[in-house]
């Protein structure tokens, strides 16, 4: 294994770690704090996502790097970094704004909380699982490059 191999290992299974902590765990746990209102709760994930989400963009950058200074890449290796990118980039670009539009009405007039999640939401959470399916075929399939 290649030095860069090695890195683009560590980076695709840390960004990977990044999406499950964020995403799956504080994200859903932190409503169920005490004291924790809707709008404070979808006050701090704004800022959580968007901190995430430039986190990942960074780690997209250098793998797409690696891979584009480094050789002999397998085809799971091109296929999951490309798909985990695009995810990404759906989230960023077409998702993120309709869920700030949404939180930006709560936020103005939080006596009005809608009763359900947007379908945004379940958008967002979708992509997130086809994230992590790419991040996790990305770091097997390096792995097995060995």
């Amino acid at each position: 294994m290649t030095v860069t191999q090695a890195l683009a290992t560590a980076g695709s299974f840390i960004w990977l770690g990044m999406v499950f902590g964020i995403s799956f765990i504080e994200a859903p746990l932190k409503f169920q704090a005490p004291g924790i209102t809707i709008p404070l709760g979808l006050g701090i994930g704004r800022l959580v996502f968007r901190a995430l989400n430039a986190v990942e963009a960074l780690w997209a950058i250098a793998l797409i790097v690696a891979v584009a200074v480094g050789d002999d890449w397998s085809t799971g290796t091109l296929i999951g970094l490309g798909v985990a990118a695009a995810a990404l980039i759906v989230q960023v670009a077409a998702i993120r704004p309709v869920l700030s539009k949404r939180t930006d009405l709560v936020l103005a007039h939080p006596e009005s909380v809608p009763e359900h999640r947007s379908t945004a939401h379940y958008w967002y959470v979708g992509f997130d699982l086809i994230k992590v399916a790419a991040l996790i075929t990305l770091g097997t399939s390096l792995l097995l490059s060995i």
